[in-house]
């Protein structure tokens, strides 16, 4: 399996709405990708511990099948679409990508 997973910092000037869509557009668009085996999204758990990160605004992880899954998704026309909807209202975007 390809664990592709996603944190977004978001600007200070992002509404909570823009967040909740950011939420609704990762299921909505790219859970909608033929690659895509699971995804889940969501804002953070807020755990307190001191090897835990609290700070960015939204985390999504992506279940594929392989390389070849990962590399159809990062292509797919519901990506692009779903970056252009949403980029405007990150500040940072962190990737952490693994095989298992």
């Amino acid at each position: 399996m390809f664990i592709h997973t996603v944190y977004f910092w978001l600007k200070t000037t992002t509404s909570k709405e823009a967040k909740e869509q950011l939420v609704a557009d990762c299921r909505k668009y790219l859970g909608k990708i033929p690659t895509v085996r699971h995804l889940w999204a969501g804002t953070p758990a807020m755990t307190q511990r001191k090897v835990v990160d609290n700070s960015y605004g939204v985390g999504l992880t992506v279940i594929l099948d392989d390389v070849a899954g990962h590399d159809a998704y990062q292509e797919h026309a519901l990506h692009k679409e779903f970056i252009e909807r949403n980029k405007a209202h990150w500040l940072r975007v962190q990737v952490y990508d693994f095989i298992c």
